[in-house]
């Protein structure tokens, strides 16, 4: 996101899971995880600004940083909450222009998306052992939304755990096994195959349904290659 909105230069500490772009893995200082940031190396770097995150960051080492540097905590559930956080980080780095450029884009490459007609029932899955799905609060909750598909956990909220028997009971036309945070493979695809047999199984990008940055440039291009897929699959 930093890097799309042209502040390479005044970036200088990023976290080990900022991959994109590969360059910036081996010329930044990496400052741990989200969940374990290395105080000790932010406080070397003197930041002017911090960004962090309501869901990735913890709360105990945020509230930490505040006390020494200027702290912006981004909280995104959905679509609108992204465009408004790519909208205020414009503000908060002077490239104004370029973030709302960047939101307009985003949100009209959203509006081409033409949804699955009926809806189909999907489970989404996240992690194993146990298991784990998404609720009704959650961005991914809304991009699946915006594809057309309806959540059988959306009842729920937060990251559920589930188990095989529930999600034959919940009996979806689709299970999306994600690569991230569980990197979910053909071995995983080929067992859940055989589990849920009614139900069509397949790998996803978890990328594209989960970073609300920059990324969401691409996610409506991969949803539309997504949902042909899936059409073709069922029409088959």
């Amino acid at each position: 996101m930093l890097y799309t909105l042209g502040l390479g230069d005044r970036v200088i500490g990023i976290t080990k899971f900022c991959i994109y772009p590969s360059e910036w893995y081996h010329s930044r200082s990496r400052v741990g995880g989200t969940k374990d940031v290395r105080i000790e190396r932010v406080q070397a770097l003197q930041p002017d600004l911090i960004i962090a995150n309501k869901e990735e960051n913890s709360r105990e080492q945020v509230l930490a940083l505040s006390k020494q540097f200027r702290v912006w905590v981004t909280d995104v559930t959905d679509l609108p909450s992204a465009l408004n956080m790519i909208a205020v980080l414009g503000k908060l780095t002077g490239t104004g222009t370029a973030a709302d450029a960047l939101a307009l884009t985003i949100a009209s490459r959203f509006a081409a998306i033409r949804p699955c007609t009926p809806s189909l029932r999907v489970a989404y899955l996240i992690w194993k052992n146990p298991y784990m799905t998404i609720g009704n609060d959650t961005f991914i909750h809304d991009m699946l939304n915006r594809m057309g598909m309806t959540n059988v956990f959306g009842s729920k909220t937060r990251y559920p755990k589930t188990s095989v028997d529930e999600l034959i009971e919940k009996a979806p036309d689709l299970i999306m096994l994600s690569s991230e945070p569980y990197r979910f493979g053909q071995k995983d695809l080929a067992e859940w195959s055989k589990l849920l047999p009614t139900a069509k199984t397949i790998l996803v990008n978890g990328e594209f349904f989960s970073w609300y940055g920059s990324r969401l440039l691409l996610s409506p291009g991969y949803f539309t290659e997504l949902l042909t897929t899936i059409a073709a699959g069922h029409s088959g």
